[in-house]
């Protein structure tokens, strides 16, 4: 007798699936099952989110009496859907002025923002929250300098942005994909602006100009609404934007979800 292989096979195997509903499971355009016993679907969604049992039978064989035995196990899955986080970035840059005081300031304020916003409109990626200050900075070994703190966010939301998915329900791979070009085009842009100050301008410096090296950018992860991150929770996939799982909800592009005892499905997002 062969005991590795005795200890190895399986004997007329047969396999139940229950789905979250507590609903056998049959295959259809979604759902495929596999005469091994492996649940493959397609086209997941947050609503297929949850607990999945699959009950394995078989038989075990005495090999003296061929009295047969039904063995049954249980396996139990908890699956959730996940999509990629939505990027967008925060920057900020800095222009010295003559004054912190006059319309001058806002003049260059707005027309920067047209600039960026021209740079990245093909990309359907735009400029949102802009906002600057005005203060006054001592450089080491100098003078004071007034200096315009810029701020503002380079979102891939732009109006008619889901021409860009083709059609497809989950397009953040496009959708990160032009943001992360934006980005790329804006700090080139800025680039050039420290380049064309050193070598284009002899002793005649302008009194605005981009202050080299003053260029931040940080990125940051948008959830969709029912989503959101949970390190806790799902520590295998802590960057994942998560679905929110029974009492929690999500209504907007934030990562976390929030608590709410009356919500009872997966995705929710709104706390009714």
């Amino acid at each position: 007798m062969d005991v590795n292989r005795a200890s190895k096979e399986t004997v007329d195997p047969t396999y139940l699936w229950i789905g979250p509903n507590e609903n056998t499971l049959t295959e259809n355009g979604q759902i495929n099952l596999t005469k091994e016993g492996a649940l493959i679907v397609k086209d997941f969604m947050e609503s297929l989110s949850g607990l999945y049992t699959c009950t394995l039978s078989y038989k075990t064989i005495k090999a003296e009496t061929q009295e047969e035995t039904t063995i049954k196990k249980r396996y139990d899955f908890l699956i959730f859907a996940y999509r990629e986080p939505d990027y967008s970035y925060h920057m900020a840059v800095r222009f010295t002025t003559k004054s912190c005081v006059g319309r001058y300031n806002d003049l260059l304020f707005r027309v920067l923002k047209k600039i960026l916003d021209n740079l990245i409109s093909d990309l359907l990626c735009h400029v949102i929250e802009p906002s600057y200050k005005c203060h006054s900075v001592k450089i080491p070994e100098s003078d004071f300098v007034n200096e315009l703190f810029i701020a503002f966010q380079v979102n891939p939301f732009a109006p008619g942005w889901k021409s860009v998915c083709n059609d497809s329900i989950d397009c953040e791979d496009a959708t990160n994909r032009n943001i992360l070009e934006a980005r790329d085009r804006i700090e080139e842009f800025f680039r050039s602006q420290a380049y064309i100050l050193y070598h284009h301008f002899n002793k005649t410096i302008p009194a605005m100009h981009f202050v080299d090296h003053s260029f931040q950018v940080v990125r940051i992860d948008n959830c969709r609404p029912g989503f959101g991150k949970n390190e806790g929770l799902h520590s295998n996939c802590a960057s994942c934007c998560v679905v929110c799982s029974p009492g929690t909800f999500s209504p907007d592009a934030d990562v976390t979800c929030q608590i709410c005892v009356s919500v009872h499905t997966y995705g929710a997002k709104a706390c009714p």
